[in-house]
């Protein structure tokens, strides 16, 4: 390695267009490879490669699981332009020039290639490679990533239409039945983009004896399969949580949004690594297991106009919701303390989610909260006397 790096004072691949942050199927990727040399150096080829494929490594047991899939494999054997080469077709690179070699292929259609992917057990690589091989000397190679993301449209209509469910859980204390929890949910749309709101609307009922709380978040799932094996990783990427609900008490969701985060649009044409989505409603109930509704989504790519239609979706829930307040509006006058909103949590925890496992969200006795309540807020009373004449009173 020594030796090589006082041979080569540069050998690197540049793309025509650094600026590129990823290419999809039928793009062409194009650039060139520059050479500088420290010494007289005789050079029998110069090979590019473009290569890509996906890749699953982990252990099961004493077992190493290893699978592999490749997706792209291009080669092509680059000649410098205007050099003269000996009658082997060596070429000899001498000191104080600068060589470069250009390059250009064309990425196989949409659909043949799947989005690069770095997760735990495996990743899908795209690269291109310059082999430069000398005569009875060892070959030098240099290597640059480049990133693929596949379309992903959302706009179809079997993902524009509403999905929902109803779930139900007996809930028992020491073998005697304690009432039972319930919810149904259902969100307008099951594929969305990074960046968009997801609207939610369920109901919440409990007739246990228990305090429970109900909750929404954003599930990844990763699956990983290797020499017939199959491994799954699952990840919370945002969450949102309700009001606690006491015994024989309801709850509803009406237009209750949680955000999509800035990730990786769903993979699901790899043949060894798959990454799905999930909306899971749930209710966290002490002292027993959740109730757990699991609602799929498709996260697709941006740009593709599934954006306007969002922004539809986002004006229906605001306009319903905002109705249902309207319906449920005291007077404003006078004020009172039932105007203020008294909570005050964050929606989002200051924590990484991957730490909540919701061990303090649902205490059996909850204690008082620790805030003041603001200020009444200020206002003044019309009062008519035996004149006709209105006089104003001031209120404390």
């Amino acid at each position: 390695m020594v030796a090589m790096a006082k041979r080569m004072k540069c050998f690197q691949i540049v793309f025509s267009d650094p600026s590129k942050t990823f290419y999809c199927g039928g793009d062409k990727v194009s650039g060139r490879v520059e050479v500088e040399v420290n010494e007289v150096t005789r050079v029998s080829a110069l090979r590019i490669l473009g290569v890509g494929c996906a890749k699953v490594e982990y252990a099961k047991g004493k077992q190493r699981c290893r699978q592999e899939a490749e997706y792209l494999r291009y080669e092509e054997v680059l000649l410098l332009d205007d050099h003269p080469a000996d009658a082997d077709g060596s070429v000899v690179l001498r000191p104080g020039n600068r060589y470069e070699y250009r390059f250009g292929f064309e990425l196989p259609q949409q659909g043949q290639l799947v989005s690069s992917y770095k997760g735990k057990f495996g990743f899908v690589q795209y690269d291109v490679k310059a082999l430069m091989e000398r005569p009875h000397q060892p070959t030098i190679q240099c290597k640059k990533a480049f990133e693929v993301e596949e379309p992903l449209d959302v706009n179809t209509p079997d993902l524009l239409s509403p999905t929902g469910g109803m779930k139900e859980k007996k809930v028992t204390c020491m073998f005697i039945p304690d009432g039972q929890v319930s919810l149904n949910a259902k969100i307008d749309r099951r594929g969305f983009c990074e960046g968009e709101d997801i609207c939610i609307n369920a109901k919440f009922e409990n007739t246990c004896s228990r305090i429970v709380v109900p909750k929404a978040a954003i599930i990844a799932k990763h699956t990983y399969q290797a020499n017939g094996r199959t491994k799954v990783f699952r990840q919370k990427l945002s969450s949102v949580r309700g009001n606690h609900i006491i015994s024989g008490m309801c709850d509803a969701w009406q237009g209750k949004t949680i955000r999509v985060p800035k990730i990786k649009p769903s993979m699901l044409g790899c043949n060894i690594i798959r990454v799905e989505y999930a909306l899971m409603i749930y209710i966290h109930i002490p002292g027993s297991e959740k109730l757990i509704l699991e609602l799929p989504l498709v996260i697709g790519t941006s740009g593709l106009g599934s954006r306007s239609n969002s922004v539809s979706s986002q004006e229906g829930s605001v306009s319903n919701a905002s109705q249902s307040w309207v319906s449920l509006r005291l007077p404003s006058e006078p004020p009172s303390y039932s105007d203020v909103s008294r909570d005050f949590r964050l929606e989002q925890p200051l924590t990484p989610l991957l730490d909540d496992f919701d061990g303090d969200g649902s205490p059996i006795f909850m204690n008082a909260p620790s805030f003041q309540f603001p200020p009444l807020p200020a206002y003044t009373e019309a009062e008519e006397d035996f004149h006709g004449n209105a006089r104003m009173l001031p209120v404390c």
